[in-house]
């Protein structure tokens, strides 16, 4: 499995105040989208995520997203490893995702940008 990078995920209060501080800071614009009622600014390494606290408490469980070239391979690979596949994988905007519980307890959000079959 590659493992391309990653991004850290933050919930904010207000995405309208914390993006240009974000796109300051990275150097780049923010690429917009909402998703299941959350508004989501990814910018550079940081993915912002501002909405209901019903849908952040969630979101908030997941460390960090690790882009991958492909989330089948990934599946494969985390459940050989013993890691437990929670969620997916799904089609999203972006390519394919899937979330895992590795087995010291933190869940991860694997994503890679290839298009749904």
């Amino acid at each position: 499995m590659d493992i391309l990078g990653a991004t850290l995920r933050i919930c904010v209060d207000d995405l309208e105040t914390a993006v240009p501080f974000y796109e300051k800071l990275a150097g780049a614009p923010a690429l917009r989208f909402e998703r299941g009622g959350v508004s989501v600014a990814a910018v550079g390494c940081f993915l912002l995520m501002s909405g209901p606290e019903s849908k952040l408490e969630v979101l908030r469980k997941v460390s960090a997203t690790i882009a991958v070239t492909d989330v089948d391979e990934a599946h494969r690979v985390l459940t050989e490893s013993g890691a437990h596949v929670v969620a997916g994988p799904v089609a999203t905007p972006g390519g394919r995702n899937l979330i895992a519980m590795h087995p010291d307890g933190y869940i991860y959000e694997y994503a890679d940008r290839r298009a749904a079959e």
